[in-house]
């Protein structure tokens, strides 16, 4: 299935561009992005028209990239500047796609498709992320597997009972009260756990101790995988103000059809600042993450040798509701998208 092009993208944390320039793939592309000396990000295609030389290979030139090839510039827009050979004409097919690309919630946003339809609104909101009240700790990693099977994985959370067994998870996960609800193209899969003893790691992380809590895992899915994971721990019988509230997001990015970046982050709004269980939170969800979730999802896309789900007939089960109305709604748009650029 072909990706959903009119739609922003986590393209990088912001932090990861700093003076040298970024090569990355995305949506089967081979992107470029720099900065130019006012802080702003520009996007190109990494790839000289001339002889196709990686641009990023080249150097920054007065906010333009030299190619290191032949030498000719190209600036943010991607027009070529400057041919140091002949009589120095510029050919007029000398040009390189630029994308649309914003800093925003400290990560860079990148606009694929259609470049007068790139509305910054329509950016999903992570506003924890750059919130000073905020404890935040985030990563990245890069999984050989579908972005629509990295979605499955969080708006279906009831596999953390199995696969994050004794860290993230309890024996009442699979009791909590789900529901599923679609406001437009957005979708929320929420589950309330209720008299759950949480796991030690999970005590420490909301101070509650081995008392019985209620512990909420909403998450917001936005097209075409960006999600945000809101999750709450009240002690049972006391009050909802009581309650310890963290902030998370998970923004899947494909690179190509098998392979997908992540982006994910938490925040804490509680204390006082604290390395240590910043350290712990770190550490346990790249455990989580990294040796659990990661390989799971690599076997599965070995194991499935194709990246259309619904042509295995999958068996469904309750606990599905979330991952089929993501995936209903992401397949709508890119058959809406489709439809439009034929009839244009």
């Amino acid at each position: 299935m072909p990706f959903l092009k009119d739609a922003w993208y986590a393209a990088a944390w912001a932090e990861e561009l700093k003076e040298a320039m970024l090569p990355r793939q995305l949506l089967g592309q081979r992107i470029v992005m720099y900065r130019r000396a006012n802080g702003s990000v520009a996007a190109l295609d990494d790839r000289c028209p001339h002889r196709f030389a990686p641009l990023h290979m080249g150097r920054l030139v007065d906010d333009q990239i030299e190619c290191a090839y032949h030498g000719l510039r190209f600036d943010c827009s991607g027009s070529c500047t400057m041919n140091p050979h002949g009589n120095g004409m510029i050919p007029p097919r000398a040009v390189v796609r630029s994308y649309p690309v914003v800093e925003r919630y400290k990560l860079l946003w990148i606009w694929m498709g259609d470049a007068a339809n790139a509305e910054l609104e329509t950016i999903p909101e992570f506003d924890f992320l750059s919130d000073r009240e905020f404890q935040n700790v985030s990563g990245y990693t890069l999984a050989n597997g579908h972005y629509e099977l990295m979605t499955d994985n969080i708006m279906d959370l009831g596999h953390i009972e199995f696969l994050h067994r004794g860290l993230l998870g309890s024996d009442a996960v699979r009791k909590a009260h789900t529901e599923i609800i679609q406001k437009g193209n957005t979708v929320h899969s929420n589950r309330l756990i209720s008299n759950e003893v949480l796991p030690p790691v999970l005590q420490a992380w909301y101070e509650v101790g081995d008392r019985p809590v209620q512990r909420w895992l909403n998450v917001r899915w936005d097209p075409a995988a960006a999600m945000k994971l809101t999750v709450g721990v009240q002690i049972e019988g006391e009050s909802r103000e009581s309650a310890h509230e963290s902030q998370g997001c998970h923004l899947m990015t494909p690179a190509t059809e098998t392979t997908t970046h992540y982006f994910w982050a938490q925040g804490r709004s509680w204390g006082t600042p604290d390395p240590k269980m910043d350290a712990l939170r770190l550490d346990s969800l790249r455990q989580a993450f990294d040796t659990q979730d990661k390989p799971m999802i690599e076997a599965v896309q070995q194991n499935m040798r194709t990246t259309d789900l619904d042509s295995l007939r999958p068996v469904v089960l309750a606990t599905d509701g979330g991952p089929v109305r993501a995936r209903r709604v992401l397949k709508q748009l890119i058959s809406q998208t489709a439809h439009a650029r034929n009839v244009s």
